[in-house]
């Protein structure tokens, strides 16, 4: 089910909202910035987030093909969300759950997980994925 929530890097400054159904997959990864930073997305279009605060306050990070876009709260490091494309070029919003408040853990601990293996540049599971 489609539920607005609320969401915000570590100290405040960035805020957002955005709409997620969390009964649909979301995202674990084995790439390197997604194994250091313990990033586990939901995916959802532009139109279903919303930037409320601290826009200026995001710095974005690129790297590899430079196609994906890591935003980070430039004061406390944290990512509340990342950009990135469908192989058809759609444009989506990786939303980080761990940035998500007053989700219930038993909400979180049923969210769907689909693994992925980024290291290798592979959409399937990883052969070992407990650890993400």
């Amino acid at each position: 089910m489609l539920k607005t929530y609320q969401g915000s890097c570590h100290c405040g400054a960035v805020r957002f909202e955005a709409e997620i159904d969390l009964t649909e997959p979301t995202y674990r990864c084995n790439c390197s910035i997604c194994s250091r930073t313990r990033f586990w997305p939901a995916i959802v279009p532009p139109d279903r987030i919303r930037v409320l605060q601290g826009q200026d306050g995001l710095t974005k990070y690129l790297f590899n093909s430079r196609r994906n876009e890591h935003w980070f709260c430039a004061t406390c490091g944290v990512r509340p969300f990342g950009i990135g494309h469908l192989p058809d070029g759609t444009r989506i919003y990786g939303v980080n759950i761990g940035s998500l408040e007053n989700v219930p853990d038993e909400v979180l601990a049923a969210a769907p997980v689909v693994h992925v293996d980024g290291r290798n540049d592979r959409h399937a599971a990883p052969a070992i994925f407990s650890h993400l």
